[in-house]
């Protein structure tokens, strides 16, 4: 029974990754259709962040008072509405009405399913859990794509996704029973004291301004690929599309291999490993050679890096915090990186309005550096 609960926690991170790559795959025929400016992608995308940080920062109250399986069907449901309200808009501002749904619902799911892996499931489950993401923002491109090339439209992307995700939210709701019998096992956890203010808690701040590098890292490493290499290096449009793409196929084939043997090295080792790796990869990225090969094979390197942390970091938090504090910190933690991702690409761009598009490496070495301080004061605080 808890194996096809598993195999619907997986389904339900793809239904999450899925969205995530829609509105950018569509927006080239979407801003012309709604006769608005090419940069109000951004407001859509920062109401969608703005909702997702509140609906994470809430979810320790929630999931706590409805269980995990209701928040998460309930969330998904939520998404799944949105997507449909995106495909009957026809004004930017019901965009920006849909958004906040869509935002709600996805920082619910990406709290409450992560925080229940990691008590309840081994590391490799959650390496394999945020691989499924990456399945999903992978796929729903190709659902566009289909759709515009097929003369569907924008539209009928929107609406195929919807479909997905209303399938899911039926399988989950079905699955109710199964998550209720799985928590029940965690009476005792229930009944132990919380801590009030988490952030009393040693190394709570230090795990948060981890994650917020990495996910600052992450996020601007991918947005700001192509133009660097194009920019920067000299590079063909086509070929730095291609490995701005590798870059994120790269934490997706990570995070499938760290799986098969997350279990055996541990979450603090496969922090470390990730940020060597990403720190090779900054330096091949930024090295001043003649030879593009190796800035190409630098930023495949960095998404690699990237595979562990994110898993690893979140399925380290109950041991870490104890499991009855880990909802509330994992939320908080999921807050944190919608900020790290949300306002760090865009503020790189403003630097290049000053400074050369060649300082993205020394850009991303911030964030390396930053984790590598951040987790390793973390070791040192929790034992």
């Amino acid at each position: 029974m808890f194996s096809l609960l598993l195999a619907i926690i997986y389904m339900a991170f793809i239904s999450l990754g899925l969205p995530d790559s829609l509105l950018g795959s569509a927006w080239p025929i979407l801003y012309t259709e709604l006769s608005v400016p090419m940069s109000f992608a951004g407001i859509v995308t920062m109401i969608i962040s703005g909702c997702t940080i509140v609906s994470s920062l809430a979810s320790d109250k929630v999931t706590r008072r409805f269980g995990t399986g209701t928040v998460t069907a309930v969330s998904v449901l939520m998404t799944t509405a949105a997507l449909l309200g995106f495909s009957v808009s026809d004004k930017f501002w019901m965009l920006c009405v849909f958004a906040v749904p869509y935002g709600l619902g996805a920082g619910a799911i990406d709290a409450a399913l992560n925080n229940y892996v990691a008590v309840h499931y081994s590391a490799r489950h959650m390496s394999w859990l945020h691989a499924m993401w990456g399945v999903g923002v992978t796929i729903s491109p190709y659902i566009m794509s289909a759709c515009l090339t097929g003369g569907h439209g924008w539209q009928s992307g929107y609406r195929t996704v919807s479909v997905i995700q209303a399938v899911l939210t039926l399988c989950l709701f079905l699955s109710l029973p199964l998550w209720k019998k799985r928590q029940s096992t965690s009476a005792e956890t229930e009944k132990k004291p919380r801590e009030k203010n988490v952030f009393k808690i040693k190394g709570v701040t230090a795990v948060l301004i981890c994650f917020f590098g990495y996910c600052a890292l992450e996020s601007t490493a991918g947005f700001w690929a192509s133009s660097y290499l194009v920019v920067a290096r000299g590079i063909d449009e086509n070929t730095a599309a291609r490995f701005a793409a590798l870059f994120y196929l790269g934490i997706t084939v990570g995070r499938f291999l760290c799986g098969f043997v997350a279990d055996k090295l541990g979450d603090r080792m496969l922090i470390r490993i990730g940020l060597a790796v990403i720190s090779v990869g900054i330096v091949c990225v930024g090295l001043p050679l003649g030879i593009d090969a190796v800035a190409l094979a630098g930023l495949v390197v960095i998404g690699f890096g990237c595979a562990p942390i994110y898993p690893s970091i979140i399925h380290s938090t109950p041991h870490n915090f104890g499991e009855e504090n880990s909802q509330k910190i994992v939320g908080i933690q999921m807050a944190s990186a919608y900020v790290g991702s949300t306002v760090m690409p865009p503020l790189f761009g403003a630097i290049c309005e000053l400074l050369p598009m060649s300082v993205y490496p020394a850009y991303l070495a911030i964030f390396a550096v930053l984790m590598i301080v951040m987790s390793e004061k973390l070791n040192r605080l929790v034992k």
